[in-house]
C-alpha cells in the first residue's frame, strides 16, 4: 500500500511509521504524499481515536528532507515540494483527533516540522532537533519558520534558524518544544500510555477542542473566547456530551459511540 511508510492499528491508536531507514527517514515528496494519505485514512477511521507519527529505526525519526532531489528541483520544483509540505502539515493539525510525534531519533529540518505540526511531542533521551537549512543556502519551508516561535519563543526560534543549531532531547524539554523525555526503549510505551489516556475521553470534544486552541492560537483573546463559547454550546448538541454525563451521574463508564 505504502512505500516509504508503515501503518498500525494498536487497539483504538493508529500509527504511522517513516521507514525509509538507508536515508534516515529522510522526507521525499512520495513520503510527504504517503503521510498525508495515511494521516487522512486514520482520521476518517471512527475506530482510531489517536494517530502517532514516528520513525524506523533508533537513530532518526526524520532526518531532514531528501537532500539528493533537491539539486533537480528548480524554483517550481521547490514551490511544488514546499506545497506538498504545507498540505502535510496542515492535514495533521486540523486531523479531528490528536496527532502524537514520537520522536525517536534526528529530527532536523522537515523532521523538527513535522513533529512541530502535531500537537505534541514525546521524544527519546536520543533525539535530536534542529533546522539546519541555512547551511545549504535555503531556509525551512514546510512550516518551520512560523510554527517554532509558537513554541519556543520568538528568540530562541531566530536564534535556532539562523544559526542552525541543533538541541538535544535536554533543552528541547527545557523551552517547551517537547512534553516528555525518555529513554529510547519507553518511548512507544509512554506515548502509547497517553494515547490511552486520551482515547478514554469523549471523541467529539477532543475534535471540537482541538479545533479551538488551534483556531485560537493564532488571534486575538477576544476572538480566541468567542470561538471557544461557540464550541462549547455545540457540545451540549452532541451525544457524547448526553452520554458523559448521563455516565457520570450513573457513575459508571461512558461507552461513546
Amino acid at each position: 500500500m505504502y512505500n516509504n511508510i508503515l501503518t498500525e492499528v494498536r487497539e483504538d491508536v493508529g500509527i504511522i511509521t517513516v521507514n525509509r531507514p538507508k536515508a534516515l527517514n529522510a522526507l521525499n515528496e512520495e513520503t510527504v504524499l504517503e503521510l498525508q494519505r495515511a494521516v487522512r485514512g486514520f482520521d476518517d477511521d471512527k475506530n482510531i481515536r489517536v494517530i502517532v507519527i514516528t520513525g524506523s529505526g533508533d537513530k532518526a525519526f526524520v532526518a531532514g528532507a531528501d537532500i539528493t532531489s533537491f539539486p533537480k528541483l528548480g524554483k517550481s520544483g521547490a514551490d511544488r515540494f514546499a506545497r506538498a509540505g504545507h498540505d502535510l502539515m496542515s492535514t495533521i493539525e486540523s486531523a479531528g483527533k490528536p496527532v502524537i510525534a514520537a520522536v525517536n531519533g534526528y529530527a532536523l529540518g522537515g523532521g523538527t516540522e513535522l513533529a512541530l505540526a502535531c500537537d505534541f511531542i514525546y521524544a527519546s533521551d536520543k533525539a535530536v532537533f534542529g533546522l539546519p537549512e541555512v547551511s545549504l543556502g535555503i531556509f525551512p519551508g514546510f512550516g518551520g519558520t512560523q510554527r517554532l516561535n509558537k513554541v519556543v519563543g520568538l528568540g530562541m526560534a531566530r536564534e535556532m534558524i539562523f544559526s542552525g543549531k541543533k538541541i538535544k532531547a535536554d533543552e528541547a524539554l527545557r523551552t517547551g518544544l517537547v512534553n516528555k523525555v525518555v529513554p529510547l526503549d519507553q518511548l512507544m510505551a509512554a506515548v502509547m500510555q497517553t494515547a490511552h489516556e486520551i482515547s478514554a475521553n469523549s471523541p467529539s470534544a477532543i475534535a471540537l477542542v482541538k479545533d479551538v486552541v488551534n483556531r485560537g492560537a493564532t488571534r486575538p483573546l477576544n476572538e480566541g473566547l468567542t470561538i471557544e463559547r461557540a464550541k462549547f454550546a455545540e457540545c451540549f448538541e452532541t451525544d457524547d456530551m448526553k452520554e458523559g454525563v448521563s455516565a457520570f451521574l450513573e457513575k459508571r463508564k461512558p461507552v461513546w459511540k
